[in-house]
């Protein structure tokens, strides 16, 4: 048996008005080459909608014979599982057209067919050849059985290469546009845009000015003018500039309008302008109303009508705004109709007002975000004041000495517990770190010594926590590590500091500044006491601030118990001690101790499912803003400053907090930079410049 080298497929489609169909030939290239009748098939041609007399076209049937072709295809591939050279091959033109083109070029009935085909059979050649009218017209089967070019293909088929009909490229411009299909083409046409004139002077009295300078440029070149050339702006010029720019505006926002009024005295019944019954005089769009008969200004019966989307009547809104002091909206809707009658007058006020500048730093619309999640350290729990807030309140007056002696001035530091809310009050003499760091040694001595301390960035906060670092430093340096490392390494103070000027990330201890204020004006009012009386009073303040519950009272008459910080100062020492044995203890005293180890645990209970519960609603900032970018221009707050003086500044660098947010920024100044939270800064009302953020992450305490 000879050896074959080669095994090809050619595959061939046909259609007529009553049949379509396709068939495959095998082709073997060896020492005697052989061609073979595959597979095929045929189908009757569909009716189409007789009711309508709409039959489907020709080169529809066509396409369906190739994509009947092309499952045929699919399946002897399937079967053989080789590596087979396949050639298509169609008499239609039209075909070969679609095939050759993307198929979102044609209608859906042609694109979905084509796509199909393409798919089948990217791997194969299509061409163009003479049609096999056997498949298509029909064929008796005496015939059929004498045919030697139904079982074995054209002649040309068990020939060499070069006698097959040559590679016919499609021309769509050949063809009729209704034969080929395309799909219609719909473009979206963008307004015309304002002209540049318009952008040239965004002030009002400027750009007149500029406009008439322009046309008496064109009078004084004019031939005919050379004998009478103007020299100063008249107010005739004035005018007429302010005509010219008035008719271009109106060009390009009611061209339709002016179009209807010109051809038929009035506009058409579904214009915007029907309302007003507008009308055309010297070439500029005026409003008809009612006022003919009326004792005012022409200007004021007939005012000019402009579009609010157009560049001209913002400028003309702005000058009315400037020249009335910055009037508010309803004063500037007033005033413009006297010459103007904008369309929707009211909301272009209202844009007007709310992106002037100077009316914004009138009065500034301070930023916010959505409220923080809560930070560990409120949420953890621990022992009373192991996690600390601290801030100072004062200046309170008390005397040393008799009555005539000088007041002296001193302070009160704060220290709330961050998970009981616990107070603890000191006096502070004044606010100096020496002091600071005296009545912190004072409450250590009472209360223990705190893991972490939370304050703001008040500069004797700063002084003592440097102080403490150094203290730190020395601790374990060389020279002192072998004595004093392994009692002092867990006994560290770590401070963190919120963003300056922003109370709301401490709000727990400023709740309690507020508190304790309240207490003492309610006390002494404006007394000044003696050393003594101002300590017990401040020390009566702080039981009473202890006393205060920290979770809604029950409505059960019977429950008389209530959750205060008080009950978790009572259950922890000062100083660690440590378990004693109780082998030799009797048994009712091991009961009494589990007894309280039972109540301490309640209480603990208690913190975790009614005042931890309490802290889940966000009772403010409740809603999510978009965050700041880089770039942006806004303006700084300033509390002992109004806000007239308040500085202008570019923000350079945001910090994100762990749910994404920018509540802390960066802010470029005059003065220098400064990090500020977003509740002192005020963007300003202008077109601020798209940059791409820069992420800048550091470890934020959320808002508390």
């Amino acid at each position: 048996m000879p050896e074959i080298s080669i095994i090809e497929l050619h595959g061939f489609c046909d259609a007529s008005e009553k049949a379509y169909g396709a068939c495959i030939y095998m082709r073997s290239v060896s020492a005697n080459g052989d061609v073979r009748l595959l597979t095929s098939k045929s189908k009757v041609a569909p009716l189409g909608d007789s009711k309508k007399d709409k039959r489907i076209c020709l080169p529809r049937l066509e396409l369906s014979s190739a994509l009947l072709l092309s499952h045929l295809y699919q399946k002897v591939k399937d079967s053989l599982k080789l590596n087979i050279k396949s050639f298509f091959r169609s008499d239609s033109m039209i075909v070969l057209h679609w095939l050759s083109a993307n198929p979102s070029r044609w209608k859906t009935f042609v694109a979905n067919r084509v796509s199909e085909i393409q798919h089948i059979t990217k791997q194969g050649v299509w061409s163009h050849v003479p049609g096999i009218d056997i498949i298509s017209r029909g064929m008796l089967p005496s015939q059929l059985k004498e045919t030697t070019a139904w079982w074995e293909g054209p002649v040309w088929l068990s020939q060499t290469e070069r006698f097959r009909p040559p590679l016919v490229r499609t021309n769509g411009e050949s063809f009729a546009a209704n034969l080929l299909e395309e799909k219609s083409i719909f473009l979206a046409v963008q307004s015309q845009k304002p002209n540049y004139i318009f952008n040239l002077r965004s002030s009002f009295y400027d750009l007149i000015r500029l406009v008439a300078i322009l046309l008496r440029f064109y009078h004084n070149c004019m031939p005919k003018n050379r004998s009478i050339r103007r020299t100063n702006l008249q107010i005739t010029e004035l005018n007429e500039a302010l005509n010219v720019l008035v008719r271009i505006a109106q060009m390009e926002s009611f061209n339709g309008e002016i179009r209807s009024l010109s051809a038929s005295g009035q506009v058409k019944s579904n214009s915007k302008l029907k309302s007003l019954t507008p009308i055309f005089q010297d070439k500029i769009l005026r409003v008809g109303g009612r006022l003919k008969h009326a004792l005012v200004p022409d200007d004021r019966k007939h005012p000019i009508i402009l579009s609010p989307e157009h560049p001209l009547t913002e400028i003309i809104m702005v000058h009315y705004h400037e020249k009335l002091s910055h009037a508010g909206p309803q004063l500037l809707i007033a005033a413009v109709p006297e010459k103007f009658w904008p369309l929707r007058a009211r909301n272009l006020a209202r844009k007007i007002v709310h992106r002037c500048v100077k009316c914004f730093r009138c009065k500034p619309t301070i930023l916010e975000q959505l409220m923080g999640d809560l930070p560990a350290e409120r949420v953890t729990a621990s022992f009373p004041f192991s996690r600390t807030g601290i801030d100072l309140c004062g200046p309170l007056f008390y005397r040393i000495c008799g009555r005539k002696s000088v007041p002296t001035n001193s302070y009160v530091s704060i220290f709330v517990c961050l998970v009981t809310k616990a107070v603890h009050l000191e006096l502070v003499a004044d606010l100096s770190t020496n002091a600071f760091l005296s009545a912190l040694k004072r409450f250590v001595a009472r209360r223990g010594k705190p893991t972490v301390i939370e304050c703001d960035n008040a500069k004797n906060f700063v002084g003592a926590s440097r102080e403490l670092s150094d203290l730190y430093k020395l601790y374990n340096s060389q020279q002192h590590q072998h004595i004093v490392l392994s009692q002092c390494s867990q006994e560290n103070i770590q401070f963190k500091f919120i963003p300056p000027r922003s109370p709301n990330f401490g709000g727990l201890w400023e709740a309690a500044v507020k508190s304790f204020k309240k207490h003492l004006k309610a006390s002494i009012g404006t007394s000044v006491l003696y050393k003594d009386d101002l300590e017990t009073l401040i020390t009566q303040i702080e039981s009473c601030l202890n006393s205060r519950p920290l979770t809604p009272l029950s409505s059960d008459p019977d429950d008389l118990d209530i959750l205060t910080p008080g009950h978790f100062l009572i259950h922890r020492p000062l100083t660690a001690i440590a378990e004693p044995s109780y082998e030799d203890i009797p048994t009712n005293r091991l009961d009494r101790y589990q007894q309280n180890q039972e109540i301490l645990r309640r209480i603990w209970k208690r913190w975790s499912t009614d005042y931890l519960s309490g802290l889940l609603p966000r009772t403010k900032w409740t809603h999510q803003r978009d965050n700041l970018s880089i770039g942006t221009m806004v303006l700084v707050k300033e509390d002992n400053l109004p806000p007239l003086s308040w500085w202008y500044g570019r923000i350079t660098q945001i910090h994100r907090s762990e749910d994404d947010n920018v509540r802390v920024v960066t802010v470029k100044t005059k003065e220098g930079e400064f990090r500020r939270a977003i509740s002192n800064i005020c963007v300003l009302p202008v077109r601020q410049p798209r940059q791409p953020e820069t992420i800048a992450c550091d470890d934020l305490p959320s808002n508390t």
